[in-house]
């Protein structure tokens, strides 16, 4: 809870710092003088500055002062036509737009001895536009009528080891013819003919 409440306190900060600006020390402890131990040169130089920001500048009242003044002026250190003259002894500016400012003092020797200041104020960043819609048409939704898919053909019919082949006709069936028959009378002949045979045989041995 504690870190939350830490967080929200720097964000409230940082948009006060955003929105407010800052405000900055000319010459740090020194202030506006002759010779501080930073040269005003690079004490600019090292910071940024934005709209809304804010430079507090001190010196010695009466016998110091501050003059917002052009280019020009600045480089020949004329105090004749400030833009802007400041005299209090705690002097603020705030830059109300981005771009160039010169400061010099009003006294002029101590102008020429480097008493001046010229701040470049960054320019506001605006968000960039949001690309335009894009005119191209919505893809067609998936459930949209399609027009029918036809049926491809019947694959032919596969083996599972290899693909079909047409059929293998049956080897010729070769007959073999049967065994001669033999008839009774024939079987008769014959033994009647072995057996007259053999008594005629006989018959002239034993004569």
């Amino acid at each position: 809870m504690a870190a939350q409440i830490y967080t929200s306190l720097v964000l409230i900060t940082l948009l006060a710092g955003f929105t407010n600006g800052y405000q900055l020390n000319v010459g740090g402890k020194d202030g506006w003088v002759v010779n501080p131990s930073e040269s005003y040169t690079h004490w600019a130089q090292r910071l940024r500055f934005r709209v809304n920001d804010t430079l507090l500048f001190k010196y010695e009242k009466g016998t110091d002062s501050v003059l917002e003044v052009n280019k020009e002026d600045f480089d020949n250190c004329n105090t004749n036509n400030p833009e802007m003259k400041m005299e209090g002894g705690v002097s603020i500016f705030k830059f109300d737009r981005s771009g160039p400012f010169y400061f010099i003092t009003g006294n002029k020797t101590n102008c020429y001895r480097g008493q001046k200041l010229v701040i470049v104020v960054l320019a506001v960043r605006t968000p960039p536009h949001a690309p335009p819609p894009s005119t191209s048409h919505a893809p067609s939704p998936s459930w949209a009528a399609k027009p029918p898919v036809k049926a491809p053909a019947p694959a032919p019919t596969t083996d599972v080891d290899g693909p079909s082949h047409p059929p293998v006709a049956p080897p010729p069936h070769h007959s073999f013819a049967s065994p001669p028959t033999f008839t009774p009378s024939v079987v008769l002949v014959s033994t009647a003919s072995l057996v007259l045979s053999l008594g005629f045989g006989g018959f002239i041995v034993s004569s």
